[in-house]
């Protein structure tokens, strides 16, 4: 593909999307970014406030599954390509109501796929999770060709946003490609996630609730190490392909809550088990072998660190942590909007 002019960002103001957007400036400083968000519970323009002056950075706010409201984004701003972040990602949210996620990442990724072809973008990057895959035994990893088997209505809608976007490309030789990762951690994640909950919660000497036995594996991968990967396989991955990102990095769940307990000097009787999550997945591991040979991407970030960095930005954010737990931040919107 020729160097995107133009890149439509959807959900750049969520956890994921907004370090997105912001690497992205950095690195490409010549590329204009149009972030489009619904402004849910989950996207918070306080995350970009550091950039909201760039002149290469736009916001707009829309839905995905508004026709109409897209149209308008590739019409008026001449977009080329992609990067689909939008999408309902929390696993409990989706057991109490699944409608919402079918909704938003199914037909709303049929919507933006729809649009994007009518205007011939050069590149659609559709960010996707393992958790597609399922759930793993106590071996092996999660390869691009492992079949999907969802287990979970979050998970399921991202599996069936998968396979219509690469259905695009197979029927309409639409250049899409896809990226599972595993779980991110990192600052400006929403605090219902594991990690920001477990620090948020050990910082007001909250009980922490931990699901079950607490031995469930996730593979975590930085932030910031996602936002390389998917740059890299913007610029460089094969149309039609999947690419896995992981961090190499298997963690217990309960061990996870133990290290953030000892390192902000907090008593492991802070930790509360509760009823485990319906369906839980026991286990999930990335083999990001693919793009690691094909593309030349590997993780940076050590867990050591990341977990460090990752604390000592909440420990300097409590402000923002307690107007998100709050909802005070969706007034920031009203504030810098509502009159223009």
């Amino acid at each position: 593909m020729s160097n995107p002019q133009k890149i439509l960002v959807t959900g750049g103001a969520g956890f994921i999307g907004s370090n997105f957007v912001k690497y992205f400036l950095r690195s490409h400083p010549d590329v204009s970014v149009v972030n489009f968000d619904k402004l849910t519970y989950a996207g918070n323009l306080e995350n970009l406030e550091d950039v909201a002056g760039n002149p290469q950075y736009k916001f707009l706010r829309g839905d995905i599954c508004n026709r109409v409201e897209v149209e308008a984004a590739f019409k008026d701003h001449a977009i080329d390509t992609v990067v689909h972040f939008a999408a309902e990602s929390h696993v409990d949210r989706s057991i109490l109501g699944a409608g919402v996620f079918v909704q938003t990442n199914v037909f709303g990724t049929h919507v933006l796929l729809e649009v994007a072809k009518d205007h011939g973008v050069e590149r659609f990057l559709h960010v996707s999770t393992d958790e597609v895959y399922g759930s793993l035994g106590a071996g092996g990893k999660f390869t691009e060709t492992t079949p999907l088997h969802p287990n979970s209505p979050y998970a399921a809608s991202k599996a069936g946003s998968d396979l219509l976007a690469l259905a695009y490309q197979h029927t309409f030789g639409f250049p899409v490609v896809v990226t599972r990762c595993s779980n991110n951690y990192g600052p400006y994640q929403f605090p219902e996630k594991l990690i920001p909950l477990m620090i948020v919660n050990a910082l007001n000497d909250k009980p922490l609730p931990v699901y079950g036995d607490g031995l469930n594996v996730r593979d975590w991968l930085f932030v910031d190490d996602h936002c390389v990967a998917i740059d890299v396989v913007l610029q460089k991955g094969k149309v039609g392909e999947v690419y896995n990102i992981g961090g190499n990095n298997e963690w217990k769940n309960i061990d996870i809550v133990k290290l953030i307990l000892q390192k902000l000097d907090k008593p492991e009787q802070l930790i509360s088990f509760v009823k485990d999550r319906a369906g839980h997945d026991r286990r999930y591991a990335i083999d990001a072998s693919k793009i690691s040979s094909s593309l030349g991407w590997n993780p940076v970030h050590t867990f050591e660190k990341g977990i460090s960095d990752t604390i000592d930005w909440y420990l300097r954010n409590q402000t923002w942590c307690q107007r998100v737990m709050s909802g005070e931040y969706q007034q920031y919107y009203k504030m810098m909007y509502h009159e223009r």
